[in-house]
């Protein structure tokens, strides 16, 4: 019999349901959206009913599509955004509405943890901050402002978790989503109770699943009543996956020691696998034993990136572009790339620092702000276009040359999403951090794909994710550094650097103001 493998990649806006053989090759391919919802400023919420709807809906359209019979289907993964975290009673029904990754309500919770830097030794893997999007701040945040809430919580977990529960029945979290933001630390004795009782949660960890598991372990077989609701074979084995941007870091195949993952959505991931492991400002990590026992994930971010180029899109394009695009019979983003094309290296002396919903990395700043600046009577709606690509561009080489300076040399990258899309951002970046940038056949389905190959791990078809890459990824272009290009670059590249130092008490004294 056949063997097939289903990936399940909850995004911010949708779920993305594929099935793949064992050669990658994709035979179906499903997507349901689900609303968020913006409660306060810098609140972000979604609902757990619409996260179950939108299942409802695409697997079983992604079963029919793809003409497997579902008993075909072996294993099924799943990954989630990370730091979604989600709240559920004793009946395992949410106590409140689940919390978005990109809310940062807990903003001040995760200032009184970074504070306590020098006396707790898990903040080691946040040299420059703790993210106020992550789930701990979260959890301080419900426990001081909805007691009545936080008393009725049994279980805690992120959106990859409630995945693998909603198919299996069974509760776990994975290692690689508390090593990622729980602080969990596997090879130096779990959680952090030490800190956790120095904020007040030390009843936490009763509140998480006790079951850690790794990427790969089967959880169990496909809940029979879930089974059937949605068209699966209830001998289909549910396996354990992982966070969001580290699937999709798999599924381009960026699984040896050494690589890099630019993972382009509306926010940025930078991910890469280390043997070694080192904690410096700039750099986020290295999380121990995150993907597979022996490596230890580096993290750099831009929180920020494509949500930038949609920004520019629905307030600065002029009414003419559309039209021309249309008329051209080429998409707007397309369009946007090529009007960029044609202005010239460094925009003029124009710069943008792309800080428009904080910063993930190199600072950590949730209330660092955007910038255009060196406008002129003499710049175009082109120019701001190529500042913004540009920009973009520059805060992923900045992360790249911190990763540098603590001893992680990245020689090539990998990048999925919306960037890769683009071969002209492409090669912008290439040509401003000055390495190769690939692209896989699959790149806007590369979560999906990269559970499929957590599944045929877990299933035994084989033996690990780096036979599973060679076997399932496939490579499809690969973008050559300019460097001629690349040494016009390095004054703007500098200057981008230099910015935020010089401009962040404004900025920080303008962002308590709006918000006071």
């Amino acid at each position: 019999m056949a063997k097939y493998f289903m990936g399940i990649d909850a995004g911010t806006g949708s779920v993305r349901v594929a099935i793949f053989d064992e050669k990658g090759h994709m035979t179906a391919y499903d997507v349901k959206e689900y609303p968020s919802y913006y409660p306060k400023s810098g609140w972000a919420e979604q609902n757990d009913r619409d996260w179950w709807n939108a299942l409802k809906e695409a697997i079983p359209v992604c079963i029919r599509k793809s003409g497997v019979k579902p008993e075909e289907i072996v294993g099924i993964s799943c990954d989630g955004t990370s730091s979604t975290t989600i709240f559920l009673d004793k009946d395992g029904n949410s106590v409140r509405t689940p919390i978005l990754w990109m809310d940062v309500r807990a903003s001040e919770e995760a200032q009184s943890i970074s504070e306590l830097a020098k006396d707790c030794d898990a903040l080691k893997f946040y040299r420059s901050g703790v993210p106020a999007e992550s789930l701990i701040p979260k959890c301080m945040w419900v426990k001081k402002n909805e007691p009545e809430n936080w008393d009725k919580t049994v279980t805690i977990f992120e959106f990859t978790s409630w995945l693998h529960w909603k198919l299996s029945g069974k509760k776990t979290t994975n290692m690689s989503v508390a090593a990622f933001r729980w602080l969990y630390d596997d090879k130096n004795g779990g959680y952090p109770m030490d800190l956790y009782r120095a904020i007040g949660l030390e009843d936490v960890v009763e509140k998480f699943p006790a079951d850690i598991l790794k990427t790969g372990t089967p959880i169990g077989k496909v809940d029979f009543e879930i089974a059937q609701e949605l068209g699966l074979d209830p001998d289909t084995m549910v396996i354990e996956g992982t966070l969001d941007a580290v699937a999709c870091m798999v599924g381009v195949g960026s699984v040896k020691p050494g690589g890099m993952a630019l993972i382009g959505g509306t926010s940025s991931c930078l991910f890469g696998l280390s043997t070694t492991d080192f904690h410096e400002l700039g750099v986020n990590g290295t999380y121990p034993n995150l993907l597979y026992d022996g490596t230890s994930l580096v993290e750099g971010g831009q929180a920020s990136s494509g949500g930038i180029l949609n920004w520019f899109r629905n307030n600065l394009v002029p009414k003419e572009w559309e039209e021309q695009a249309r008329e051209r019979q080429i998409g707007i983003y397309d369009f946007i790339a090529r009007q960029a094309e044609d202005i010239p290296i460094g925009s003029d002396g124009l710069i943008m620092i792309d800080y428009f919903q904080g910063n993930r990395a190199p600072y950590s700043d949730s209330d660092a702000r955007g910038m255009f600046w060196g406008l002129s009577l003499g710049h175009t709606t082109a120019h701001m276009a190529r500042a913004v690509l540009e920009g973009v561009a520059y805060g992923a080489c900045h992360c790249i040359r911190c990763m540098k300076d603590a001893g992680y040399d990245v020689k090539e990258i990998y990048a999925c999403g919306g960037l890769a899309e683009s071969d002209i951002w492409m090669q912008m970046h290439a040509d401003i951090i000055g390495v190769p940038m690939y692209t896989t056949q699959e790149s806007q389905s590369a979560g999906c794909l990269g559970n499929s190959m957590v599944v045929a791990v877990g299933c035994g078809i084989y033996k690990d994710l780096e036979e599973a890459a060679e076997n399932m990824v496939v490579i499809n272009k690969k973008f050559e550094p300019n460097m001629e290009n690349h040494e016009k670059y390095k004054y703007y590249m500098e200057s981008y650097i230099e910015t935020w130092p010089l401009m962040s008490d404004l900025v920080h004294r303008m962002v308590k103001y709006i918000n006071s």
